[in-house]
């Protein structure tokens, strides 16, 4: 039997490949997987576990490794990508220089003064990875996780031929989140959404095909918070569900809590941004451990988890026996949404099918929801422009039209800072 192949790019992700690893284990399936990451040290660190992890499970699974793509793109089935430009370091630096002008991210992989400078790094990587795709591996399926993911897609859509679907796991989790404080048995609850990835509207919620927003807005009033209080905020005000999170969603409304506060909690000030990274590192150092042998594998590494990695082989299954399976993914608009651009990438309903993944279109996508997410798509435009010609007076723009800095003369001194700290990252600045 032909093995099918994937290969990740950026498999020194810390959760990503060793959740997708045990998911192809437990599919019982024939795979070849190709790990590629431009880091030697994380390279090794990916093919050791790999390599443990399928001899331990003795799964018909072969691991190739190499720092450079070009060398197993030849036959991919499928792509996936979960780079991250400059590592963690370089993300700490986007979400601390900020700091020192007052800007206040609990996350800043997406949006605000981080998330266009993350994605000022990114953006070119991506580009080339496309077109690498595009030209060694046109008919794979690729799919991209890293963020941020509406920059990301939009500039691989508008500077390559690829065509590439955004997948993030949030939509689907904060759906499964709301089934449980509705009281709702595992499947049971369904969902529609539209938006930017990690500022999505769940707009339409439905427990076995009943309305669920009238036991929703009773399960939060006699328990506040459990949804997140600026999501429940949002909800109370728009009828509708923000997804990824307050720390996420907040990021998109940076005059609302322009001290870092939300509802009284600190989350954009120290501590809950470090707490993140040193998750992070931590998950690292155990998978490196795990590849060096000095951690004995067991039986409970290999149980299906959470993580973004989750829904990847039911989309695959989904497409390939045209079973169109509705998920959520990040796609070019085309009219989907009427209100909204149609070349902008929004997380959508979708359906998995022979021909890819689809959008479900609707017409009547509410104008007030349509309203706050406009202003990020002109935001993430500007983005794309900038990361794509290296124009720093457009850098400038993106970091204004974005909304968390509101001078010119501290978005000029913030760019520089930013340019001058990842230079080494940013070869279309000269």
């Amino acid at each position: 039997m032909t093995k099918r192949k994937i290969v990740l790019i950026g498999a020194g992700s810390v959760k990503f490949t060793q959740g997708l690893l045990v998911d192809l284990i437990q599919s019982s399936e024939s795979w070849e997987v190709g790990l590629v990451d431009i880091d030697p040290q994380a390279l090794d660190t990916a093919k050791g576990l790999a390599l443990r992890m399928v001899q331990h499970k003795q799964a018909d699974i072969s691991i190739q490794a190499s720092t450079d793509r070009c060398n197993l793109l030849p036959g991919a089935d499928v792509v996936t990508t979960t780079i991250g430009v400059g590592g963690r370091r370089a993300w700490e630096a986007d979400v601390f220089i900020p700091r020192k002008y007052g800007i206040y991210q609990p996350v800043g992989d997406t949006v605000m003064a981080g998330g266009v400078s993350r994605a000022m790094r990114m953006i070119p990587a991506m580009v080339d990875i496309a077109k690498d795709v595009a030209k060694i591996c046109p008919d794979a399926h690729f799919f991209n996780y890293a963020n941020p993911m509406t920059a990301n897609c939009m500039a691989i859509n508008k500077a390559t031929r690829a065509k590439v679907f955004g997948l993030c796991i949030g939509v689907h989790g904060i759906v499964d989140s709301l089934a449980i404080i509705l009281g709702a048995p595992h499947g049971e609850v369904t969902a529609l959404a539209a938006g930017l990835n990690h500022f999505t509207w769940i707009y339409d919620l439905r427990w076995n095909g009943k309305d669920g927003w009238p036991l929703l807005r009773k399960k939060l009033e006699e328990n506040p918070g459990r949804g997140g209080y600026f999501c429940e905020w949002l909800f109370k005000h728009y009828g509708a569900f923000p997804a990824v999170g307050d720390g996420h969603v907040m990021e998109f409304f940076p005059e609302r809590f322009p001290d870092g506060n939300c509802f009284g909690r600190p989350i954009g000030r120290e501590g809950h941004f470090e707490s993140i990274i040193r998750s992070d590192d931590a998950s690292y150092a155990k998978m490196q451990a795990y590849a060096k042998g000095d951690i004995p594998l067991d039986d409970s590494m290999f149980r299906k988890g959470s993580g973004e990695h989750t829904k990847l082989l039911a989309i695959l299954r989904s497409i390939e026996k045209d079973s169109r399976e509705v998920f959520f993914a990040n796609l070019p608009n085309r009219g989907a949404i009427p209100n909204l651009p149609d070349d902008a990438v929004l997380e959508m309903t979708a359906v998995a099918t022979g021909r890819g993944l689809k959008a479900l279109q609707d017409p009547d996508f509410p104008d007030i929801l349509a309203a706050p997410q406009l202003r990020k798509i002109a935001a993430a435009s500007a983005t794309v422009d900038a990361a794509l010609s290296g124009d720093r007076k457009l850098f400038v723009e993106a970091l204004l039209m974005d909304g968390s800095v509101t001078t010119t003369s501290i978005a000029e001194k913030l760019a520089d800072e930013l340019l001058a700290e990842h230079k080494r990252y940013l070869p279309q600045f000269k």
